[in-house]
């Protein structure tokens, strides 16, 4: 609400309702059975708590949309090619939503020769394309994939792209 009373003009961004510093969410996901339907609704929720933005409802594409299409190619990956999820973590600031599916395979993800119109193969060309960046980290039990996208783009709005 302004000052008198009248809500705040739609071209206003949302603040997130973050900490300072941020705030971490990890669902244990090893062992589960639907990990990307898992996945998908707690990321919705962390965005919805954090950045105040809804997606997956199908009533109309938002940034977030675009959030929970670059979870699911994450999870999605490591169930087909790692033997499924360990866990995913999600970090939001003020800044930046950081989204890591951690798994049991070592083995870098490679991305597919791009062929349009071909089934699979299209997941880390998704993530590329979307995410502000990502990468692999190796870590002692096989690897986490990571992606970050800025903040602003979810409270903005704008369509990732």
């Amino acid at each position: 609400m302004t000052t008198d009373g009248a809500p705040p003009p739609i071209s206003t961004p949302i603040r997130p309702q973050l900490p300072a510093a941020g705030q971490r969410r990890r669902l244990v996901l090893k062992g589960m059975r639907r990990q990307v339907a898992a996945g998908r609704d707690f990321g919705r929720q962390a965005l919805l708590d954090w950045y105040a933005v809804t997606g997956g409802d199908g009533q109309e594409d938002t940034p977030a949309d675009d959030v929970l299409l670059l979870v699911s190619e994450l999870l999605a990956n490591a169930v087909m090619h790692a033997g499924g999820a360990h866990h995913i973590l999600l970090h939001g600031t003020a800044e930046t939503l950081r989204v890591e599916v951690a798994d049991g395979d070592p083995a870098m993800p490679r991305p597919r020769a791009y062929q349009p119109g071909t089934p699979g193969g299209h997941g880390l060309h998704i993530v590329g394309r979307l995410a502000d960046r990502w990468g692999v980290d190796l870590l002692a039990d096989g690897k986490a994939v990571w992606l970050e996208v800025r903040a602003e783009r979810l409270t903005s709005g704008q369509r990732t792209t």
